[in-house]
């Protein structure tokens, strides 16, 4: 199970470049439900996600990257990529996204919990901005359909 509580960011914290970096790329075979495939730096996987906005399914599976090429000329959509940070905060680790290509100048932040009460009772930081968890439009699977939603 997946409990996450995603943010837009007013501004970005200082020394980002101090965080420990991943690089990715994705694309969705399909929506609905959604199946994605990701390129994680040099890892690759594909992805089942239930339905929901909070709290869904997930399930990962390793992939080579000849099947990830093979696989990624069958996505429907736009190839998202972006530039990750993994900030600590607490007991958290925050998902710093840096959107690149035709969704800059968007930035998300991800927290996941291991709970739903305790998402609920997550306080962000200051540098957080809007909680977008239960707006659609902010789901990756969306954005890769070409809906931008700044």
């Amino acid at each position: 199970m997946e409990i996450e509580r995603k943010y837009l960011i007013k501004t970005l914290p200082e020394n980002l470049e101090q965080y420990p970096l991943r690089v990715l790329e994705q694309g969705y075979l399909c929506t609905t439900p959604v199946v994605r495939i990701r390129k994680d730096n040099d890892k690759y996987e594909l992805t089942y996600k239930s339905g929901g906005l909070m709290a869904r399914q997930e399930y990962n599976l390793p992939l080579t990257a000849d099947a990830y090429e093979h696989l990624r000329l069958k996505i429907d959509g736009r190839i998202i990529s972006k530039k990750r940070y993994m900030l600590p905060l607490r007991e958290y680790t925050i998902e710093l996204d840096i959107f690149e290509g035709d969704l800059e100048p968007l930035i998300m932040a991800e927290v996941e919990f291991e709970s739903e009460a305790e998402a609920h009772a997550f306080v962000p930081p200051t540098w957080f901005d809007k909680d977008v968890t239960q707006d659609k439009r902010y789901h990756n699977s969306n954005l890769s359909k070409g809906i931008t939603p700044l």
